[in-house]
């Protein structure tokens, strides 16, 4: 029976919640706002198979990539809208084009990332950028079986934890899955996420905020219709948090508010990396998952075919190669992911991998908490969110400084 006693025993993939025969494993919130599997003692007979698909206990071994490639999307729209240069869009396509299904991170109407499937090229949009916040995987991984049993084509996006998860969810290879991680920074609280939105937005009690659908409130509310992490309005290197919605103002007359109104005002939000608060927070590490800070599936132990992920560095490393509209990098891990590959139709460079390392420590590091995190989540709800983010950073700044100087 699967107890969590330490946080850092459980990355939240859900893959104990969906294996389980009896149904008594159930996901839980904690006070910073992640999710830990909770057993109905009662009802669990002791089979043991939630142990057996977690991947903090079953540990993979670190493995070498076979091949890395340097790509971006021949489609310059869909290289500008997405992270880095738009591989993502390259697997997903091909998949989909093929009658397959690809699984990814998405908005859903509450503002929450969450795993979705989507079979059609239109609906892709909602699967590209990075989401810099813990996405709630379901029953994906059922989906998922279902899909494959049934001789589906299946991409599967997720960090090498949810991959991880997967794999064992499943105890056997598929021919037609592939199984695609990213190199993973560590992923924040939905609790966070929300606690900014909802300041963000000046939300009160009566206010309402609802994503990528219609609202009709009759007090002041908010229609969120895009939030960008990784905008390249100022370039890839130098990216933006942009947060565009619309925002109704007070009416005596409700039942005429919609969103065509032109009661809606068109609001916008964007933020350089350096001055948005959420991001800032993020890349400092404020707020990441406990388990995040002593990764288990970081250097290739997630079993994934392919790891994608931004070519940072490029510029210095391959010039010839670089383009300031985004530069993917693809670690090639298996050869089921090769010759998936293979059969694109798109022009990639094979590059070295010690030089794409280099730039990207997190492939193989999982960072440090920071001093101020059990402060941040104390706090939070108290302070406001951006002068909250200031103190922490300058906090951990004073206690580096400090501990350097011993």
């Amino acid at each position: 029976m699967i107890k969590v006693e330490n946080p850092v025993d459980c990355c939240g993939c859900n893959a104990c919640v969906q294996k389980c025969p009896r149904h008594c494993i159930s996901m839980v919130e904690d006070k910073e706002g992640f999710w830990y599997p909770h057993v109905d003692e009662e009802v669990c007979i002791h089979c043991g198979l939630c142990e057996k698909v977690c991947p903090q206990i079953n540990i993979g071994n670190s493995s070498k990539p076979l091949w890395v490639y340097a790509l971006k999307h021949g489609d310059l729209k869909i290289q500008l809208n997405s992270s880095s240069g738009g591989a993502f869009s390259v697997l997903a396509e091909k998949v989909i084009n093929n009658g397959g299904v690809v699984f990814g991170a998405a908005f859903d109407e509450k503002g929450n990332v969450v795993h979705e499937k989507v079979d059609n090229i239109k609906d892709l949009d909602k699967l590209r950028m990075s989401k810099y916040v813990q996405s709630y995987i379901g029953d994906s991984f059922i989906e998922v079986e279902r899909f494959l049993k049934n001789e589906k084509l299946v991409l599967f996006v997720g960090t090498p934890c949810q991959i991880h998860g997967l794999k064992l969810f499943l105890r056997k290879n598929y021919q037609n899955l592939l199984c695609v991680d990213f190199i993973c920074h560590g992923v924040p609280s939905p609790k966070v996420w929300q606690q900014y939105l909802n300041e963000t937005l000046a939300l009160g009690e009566k206010n309402t905020v609802s994503f990528f659908c219609s609202p009709c409130f009759s007090k002041r509310n908010v229609l969120v219709k895009d939030v960008q992490f990784r905008n390249k309005r100022l370039g890839w290197e130098k990216f933006s948090f942009v947060l565009h919605y619309k925002l109704a103002e007070p009416t005596g007359d409700s039942e005429k508010n919609s969103v065509s109104s032109p009661l809606y005002i068109e609001r916008e939000i964007n933020e350089t990396l350096f001055k948005n608060p959420y991001l800032r927070g993020f890349i400092h590490d404020l707020y990441l998952r406990p388990s995040c800070y002593e990764c288990r599936n970081k250097a290739h132990k997630s079993f994934s075919d392919i790891t994608m992920g931004d070519f940072w560095g490029v510029k210095n490393t391959y010039p010839e190669l670089y383009d300031s509209n985004g530069v993917s990098c693809l670690i090639v891990n298996t050869k089921h992911g090769l010759q998936f590959l293979s059969e694109l139709k798109v022009p990639f460079s094979e590059v070295d991998y010690q030089k794409v390392l280099s730039y990207n420590p997190s492939i193989v590091k999982a960072v440090k908490c920071p001093p101020f995190r059990k402060l941040f989540f104390k706090f939070m709800g108290k302070i406001p969110f951006k002068k909250l983010v200031l103190i922490g950073l300058a906090y951990n700044k004073i206690f580096r400084t400090f501990n350097c100087q011993k």
